[in-house]
């Protein structure tokens, strides 16, 4: 058996050659880019031939099965351009592969990061993700925003990591959530729900005591605080949006 990593990206320069250091060992890596500006593809280069340019931007999950729908192997590994394969996730999916899979998809265990500091609290970590699988058995769902691999058959479990280092700054985080409400409130629209006065006071509030207080994110001080306080805000945000697209 043989494996292939997956990539997407746009202008993600200052993150992508850790990435694609940690999984040269595949044998083969699939980049679909968002036209970057930056030197993406010129590092990209430098790891793979197997390039794809896209002006037409199709969401997360319809890119990911789009580049898994091109790669020349079953297995296909997930990474995200601003995540790294630890060697003990590394040497856990070589023997997998090697020793025959017992199921169609795996979780990983993700260690995320604001900056350099390891958020631990707040349900941050373990973040479990499903992102090696067979494509023959599973493939990701084609939502624009946070979309995840679904297959019908049980899911096993990796201990290993990958580390994800998604935001620079508590600024960079909160500049995200900006970005991801309105497709969150677009994909909730699409599905049929609705928003009601009551969703932009009460989901609010739960979110901030759930992450805050029931996920202990106030073991992380002050980072703990305000990532409970950008939860909240995310979730009133998109149901606002919401409401308005429903209006």
């Amino acid at each position: 058996m043989k494996i292939s990593v997956i990539i997407i990206t746009l202008n993600e320069e200052t993150k992508i050659r850790e990435c694609l250091e940690s999984v040269s060992w595949a044998d083969e890596i699939i980049l679909s880019d968002s036209e970057s500006s930056d030197r993406t593809l010129e590092i990209a280069k430098e790891f793979t031939d197997k390039i794809t340019v896209k002006e037409d931007w199709e969401g997360y999950g319809r890119e990911k099965n789009l580049c898994a729908a091109k790669a020349g192997n079953d297995w296909i590994l997930n990474v995200d351009a601003d995540e790294t394969v630890s060697e003990e996730l590394k040497n856990e999916i070589l023997n997998l592969i090697s020793n025959g899979p017992e199921y169609a998809a795996y979780s990983v265990v993700r260690k995320n990061f604001i900056g350099d500091r390891w958020i631990r609290y707040g349900g941050w970590y373990p973040d479990r993700i499903v992102r090696l699988y067979n494509k023959k058995e599973a493939a990701f769902t084609e939502t624009l925003v946070h979309e995840g691999v679904q297959t019908s058959g049980k899911v096993g479990t990796l201990e290993g990591h990958l580390a994800h280092k998604s935001f620079d700054s508590l600024e960079d985080y909160f500049a995200r959530q900006e970005r991801y409400s309105p497709l969150s409130a677009k994909e909730m629209f699409s599905s049929g729900k609705k928003a009601r006065l009551h969703d932009l006071i009460a989901r609010p509030l739960l979110h901030f005591s759930k992450v805050f207080v029931l996920k202990m994110g106030f073991l992380e001080g002050y980072y703990g605080l305000v990532l409970a306080y950008g939860q909240a805000l995310y979730t009133y945000k998109k149901y606002a949006k919401l409401m308005r697209l429903s209006a």
